[in-house]
């Protein structure tokens, strides 16, 4: 078996939510070693503690929260140790463990990890061939927005996303969930492994500031320079696109839809072939792409009536044939079952310990592949502190006593503290309602045979 890239890399994960979370958990993928670090009393949100359904749309018995989806999805392969960082016995025992490590990442804002010491000119003194990324909104600089705290959805607005994405004359929109922050988790994982491998040919450490505003802009750049070189601000525009004839058009069967673009006049002829209309092919108000473009209303209506009489796979794979860009709308269900994200290794079947409760399940592999690595997730996100034992005495040889001593003071512990506290009540017990989706498929399990 090849050794992979990240072997023997042992990385302190202490960040919360999506972004490096999802970083990291690639990271384990890939061989590192990763330890969750979480406050008995400020646990990642994406476990659920009282608020989220577990496994098949349950609230879930016991320790619910170890078993959250999407806390799985994203900490896949990792190791929990629970400290609590605002005590300063808590910030002890993370020193002592980054002296044995070599990554440290955090996503708080800037004011947090610099109140407590644990900043990277700090750690730096601890482990001077350190590398850090410190994950935050908008950066350690000295902007106005630094000390902001943001996340995903609220930086699709203040980068700029969200003016261009929505419907024609209608309000700015949201891109879809979470779009920064995979952005943010892609990237920084990409920033780690240079980092790592300047500290294999250098020695030297490395501190990643990664500003998830800043990554962002990049990807609105083509509005950005339009405005810098014309003047122009962007528009939104739905599904529509700048020249192109393009949309997303309903199908036969209920609330089926696929996506079709046509930019020259040979893939125009195509369609106009494709849905056996040559009165539309030899139209001259259509002879142009600008002309289609500015006439896309009428054109909509047009294909509209011809995808309906097609089922969505039928209309794709036709236009494919022809020449055309088009693709189905799958839904999340269908993606799960899609033979090609199969084929291609995307999804894997992930089976977790007995005591779990989970069974096995499907997971998200990565958006690449890599020949000389046999990348794969190796496990299910861990309990909440089931680490403790293992690095408090195996890796720190720290006595009973104080361990003892730690648990005492609830810098260590099992169980959040909210839970302890007797507020085990339910989204819909709050009133917050919750995230049980009634469309649960009841045959799930035997369609993805697990």
């Amino acid at each position: 078996m090849a050794k992979l890239p990240l072997e023997g890399v042992r990385i302190i994960d202490s960040t919360y939510v999506v972004a490096m979370p999802y970083a990291m958990g690639m990271a384990t993928d890939l061989g590192a070693e990763v330890v969750k670090i979480e406050g008995p009393a400020h646990v990642d949100t994406t476990r659920g503690v009282g608020t989220r359904p577990g496994p098949d749309g349950l609230q879930g018995d016991g320790d619910h929260w170890n078993r959250a989806v999407g806390f799985n999805q994203m900490n896949r392969g990792k190791r929990s140790l629970t400290l609590d960082l605002s005590r300063p016995e808590g910030r002890e025992v993370f020193i002592e463990l980054v002296r044995v490590s070599d990554v440290v990442v955090d996503n708080y804002t800037p004011r947090v990890m610099r109140r407590w010491g644990l900043d990277y000119p700090n750690l730096r003194k601890v482990k001077p061939d350190l590398v850090m990324i410190s994950n935050t909104a908008y950066g350690y600089g000295e902007g106005p927005y630094s000390s902001y705290p943001g996340q995903a959805t609220t930086m699709e607005a203040t980068h700029g996303l969200a003016w261009i994405t929505g419907y024609q004359g209608d309000i700015p929109g949201k891109a879809g969930r979470s779009y920064v922050d995979f952005l943010s988790a892609w990237s920084g994982l990409f920033a780690l492994a240079t980092a790592l491998r300047r500290r294999n040919r250098t020695g030297r450490g490395q501190w990643i500031d990664l500003a998830m505003y800043q990554l962002a802009c990049t990807f609105v750049g083509e509005y950005i320079t339009d405005y810098v070189a014309n003047g122009r601000v962007g528009e939104r525009m739905g599904n529509r696109h700048p020249w192109r004839l393009q949309g997303c058009y309903p199908c036969a069967d209920d609330d089926q839809w696929c996506v079709l673009s046509v930019g020259d006049d040979a893939e125009w002829a195509a369609l106009c072939a494709s849905m056996d209309r040559p009165d539309l092919a030899g139209d001259p108000r259509y002879a142009t792409a600008l002309r289609r473009r500015t006439r896309q209303d009428d054109l909509d209506c047009e294909i509209a009536a011809w995808t309906r009489t097609l089922p969505k796979w039928d209309a794709a794979h036709r236009l494919q044939q022809a020449g055309i860009p088009c693709g189905p709308v799958l839904t999340t269900g269908e993606r799960m079952l899609d033979e090609h994200a199969w084929a291609h290794g995307f999804l894997e079947k992930v089976t977790a310990p007995p005591e779990r409760g989970l069974g096995t399940r499907v997971l998200m592999g990565r958006p690449y592949r890599m020949s000389k690595a046999p990348a794969r997730i190796r496990g299910f996100a861990p309990a909440l502190g089931d680490g403790n034992d293992h690095y408090l005495k195996g890796v720190l040889d720290i006595s009973s006593r104080r361990i003892a001593e730690l648990e005492a003071k609830d810098v260590v512990n099992t169980v959040p503290t909210q839970v302890r506290n007797g507020d085990t009540r339910t989204a819909q017990e709050r009133g917050g309602g919750g995230m049980v989706d009634a469309r649960l498929d009841p045959d799930y399990k035997a369609k993805l045979g697990i």
